[in-house]
């Protein structure tokens, strides 16, 4: 699993010539209502044991929470399952003061 820096996501979801990402949002409902990024694939962290099966394994993934712990432990979980993944070091919180201050802090 790699550590992927808000910079490197914008990076990536700006370039139109690679693959975009599965960026999977693993918050709790209320954190996605008050904050979130367009895009998203939105599956609660203790949901996703029993829906793993809805991703794509063939996609790269990049796991999002609040501040990067969540995800990471998402993204360890899923990595033992075949899938492809990077974690958001920092989560939201990162991207709403290094990449879009239009999305709220909380």
């Amino acid at each position: 699993m790699n550590q992927l820096s808000v910079r490197q996501l914008a990076d990536w979801l700006a370039d139109t010539s690679r693959e975009q990402p599965l960026v999977l949002d693993v918050r709790e409902d209320w954190e996605v209502e008050k904050a979130s990024m367009p895009g998203i694939t939105h599956i609660p962290m203790q949901q996703i044991p029993a829906r793993a099966g809805e991703l794509d394994e063939a996609r790269e993934i990049v796991a999002v929470c609040h501040h990067g712990g969540r995800s990471m432990q998402v993204a360890l979980f899923l990595e033992q399952q075949g899938f492809k993944l990077h974690n958001l070091a920092g989560g939201m919180d990162a991207w709403s003061r290094e990449i879009d201050p239009k999305v709220p802090r909380y």
